[in-house]
């Protein structure tokens, strides 16, 4: 199946000169959407893997799915205040200003090899605080799974040497 052909482009979207890749489309398309599932977790079966974390908001979308199709668990990185129990933060710097996210201490356990998922890679810049997050609380990355990444921005080089997968690369 041709995925890119569900992604829209949304000219100058946050801002002027951006062009940004909307998954909606795709997320309207049962057929496709567990198509990409699907590939992801044929990419990661087997793979020695403790556990499935994303990033709020659209990160969930896939990790969530990807983590019951493997039978792992699914932790929740989150924006402040959204998290009930005591949690580790970790602040940091996005091209559109700064941001922060949050994990459960009892998230992981001590030495978990965790998959880092999200729907897009841009610049890498979630991603990297996301690892530092988990590292933070004991984790390893075994990886990054991405619907899209955009070769251009360079967010793969961010995230060396930890092996990165992406469905659609533009």
């Amino acid at each position: 199946m041709e995925l890119a052909k569900f992604i829209r482009d949304i000219p100058d979207f946050p801002k002027h000169g951006i062009v940004f890749k909307d998954i909606t489309p795709l997320l309207a398309d049962p057929t496709a959407f567990q198509f990409s599932i699907d590939r992801m977790a044929e990419r990661y079966a087997g793979s020695d893997i403790d556990a499935i974390a994303a990033a709020e908001a659209r990160g969930f979308l896939f990790a969530a799915p990807l983590a019951l199709k493997l039978r792992k668990p699914l932790v929740p990185l989150r924006k402040p205040g959204k998290l009930p129990y005591r949690s580790y933060s970790l602040k940091y710097e996005l091209e559109y200003g700064s941001a922060e996210l949050q994990m459960h201490v009892d998230g992981i356990d001590h030495g978990a090899r965790v998959l880092l998922v999200d729907d897009v890679l841009a610049t890498g810049g979630t991603m990297q605080a996301s690892a530092q997050l988990l590292d933070h609380a004991g984790g390893k990355v075994a990886g990054y799974c991405f619907l899209v990444e955009l070769d251009f921005l360079g967010g793969r080089e961010k995230l060396a040497p930890h092996p990165v997968y992406s469905l659609i690369r533009y």
